[in-house]
């Protein structure tokens, strides 16, 4: 049964497993202090979830805020990358702490999960996670999972915790993710204009919607905003998970917005196989391919991209690294794992097959990125 509503959020028959993305400004005041009595009325939430057999696990980011408090850090933590990476690790440990508090009122149990951005876009590492993830779940037990931005640099981070809740779902076969936000939903335009207005129902992400989000957080607290929600959809999407955005500064937020049907929910259009949508939920390509018309022409109908469509190559990169497939506008159309290194790439790029093998000086490979290894995006 398709979730087509916030209520149904709640439903058994139609959610099994629901991650819930909590941001640090719902989490910690502007004094750097948790806000017990807000996240005690959440773990109610979680408790009803629980009660009607819904698995929950919790996306949570407060960390560095938490951490800079305590160390007396400016800027919050994130006046640099050492002070982010400090108030991080002293942050961690009172972070699971109260999500432990608050859990074991209820008798429940919480699991902490740190992650880096690796964990999730290595195949090996990321089937590890889901099956702990799963073991857990079956087990009872609510996991909270955070980035680990104790080792974390800005090289290799998910750099927000939206996208990584849609791929803590992806990887735990979940059936809904909730982003509680600081705004309603997403809006047409800026908030703050009067004229805006709540789009309640999403299908899909394309373009059009893409350019209603803005890469702002405001409560200066955390690392996304609108934008970094909106990729975390196509996410979702892409493995047929529905997402919502709903205002979280409200007491039982949830309860909260399915009673007045408040929020953004968007309703995916595709249901890719797991490894198709692992693949399209990877965030860090290595590099790009450019290809010509005549080639996303092909690609549309389900065919391998070939050297002969290749218009340019950029990056350094070696055989198995994930690239994106640009069109001729620099658009994103595509992303796979590449069969050539970047230097073969661009030596072959435009050839003919039977011009290949001359070029390279061996018997080519029957594509730059097989239809198996390729997801449209």
């Amino acid at each position: 049964m398709a979730i087509d509503a916030l209520a149904h959020l709640k439903d058994p028959e139609r959610v099994s497993t629901i991650v819930l993305k909590i941001g640090s400004a719902l989490l910690v005041d502007m004094d750097g202090n948790p806000r017990t009595e807000w996240l005690n009325g959440l773990v109610d939430e979680i408790g009803d979830f629980r009660k009607n057999g819904i698995g929950v696990i919790l996306v949570s980011s407060g960390a560095i805020a938490l951490g800079a408090s305590r160390l007396k850090l400016v800027r919050g933590g994130r006046g640099s990358l050492s002070d982010a990476q400090a108030a991080a690790s002293v942050g961690q440990i009172v972070l699971s702490g109260l999500w432990s508090a608050a859990l074991e009122r209820l008798g429940l149990s919480a699991a902490q999960m740190l992650v880096t951005l690796g964990d999730l876009e290595g195949r090996k590492r990321y089937l590890n996670a889901s099956s702990t993830i799963s073991r857990l779940l079956e087990a009872g037990v609510v996991p909270v999972v955070n980035e680990n931005d104790s080792v974390a640099t800005e090289e290799i981070r998910f750099g927000d915790n939206d996208r990584l809740a849609a791929r803590v779902a992806q990887a735990a076969g979940a059936d809904a993710v909730v982003l509680l936000s600081d705004v309603d939903g997403l809006y047409d335009c800026d908030p703050a204009d009067a004229n805006a207005r709540l789009v309640s129902r999403i299908e899909g992400v394309g373009p059009e919607i893409l350019a209603m989000g803005s890469d702002k957080s405001s409560s200066g607290k955390g690392s996304g905003g609108m934008s970094s929600k909106l990729q975390a959809a196509q996410i979702a999407e892409r493995a047929g998970i529905t997402l919502a955005i709903i205002n979280g500064q409200h007491a039982a937020p949830i309860t909260r917005a399915i009673a007045e049907d408040c929020g953004s929910l968007f309703i995916p259009r595709r249901s890719d196989d797991a490894r198709r949508s692992w693949l399209g939920g990877r965030i860090a390509p290595s590099g790009s391919i450019s290809v010509d018309d005549g080639c996303i022409a092909a690609l549309a109908k389900g065919a391998s991209l070939l050297a002969a469509g290749v218009t340019e190559v950029d990056g350094d990169f070696g055989r198995g690294a994930l690239v994106s497939v640009l069109d001729s506008d620099g658009l994103a159309i595509a992303q796979g794992l590449v069969e050539y290194d970047s230097e073969n790439c661009r030596s072959i790029a435009g050839a003919r097959q039977r011009e290949q093998a001359d070029i390279l000086g061996h018997a080519p490979r029957s594509a730059v990125i097989h239809r198996d290894q390729m997801v449209m995006l």
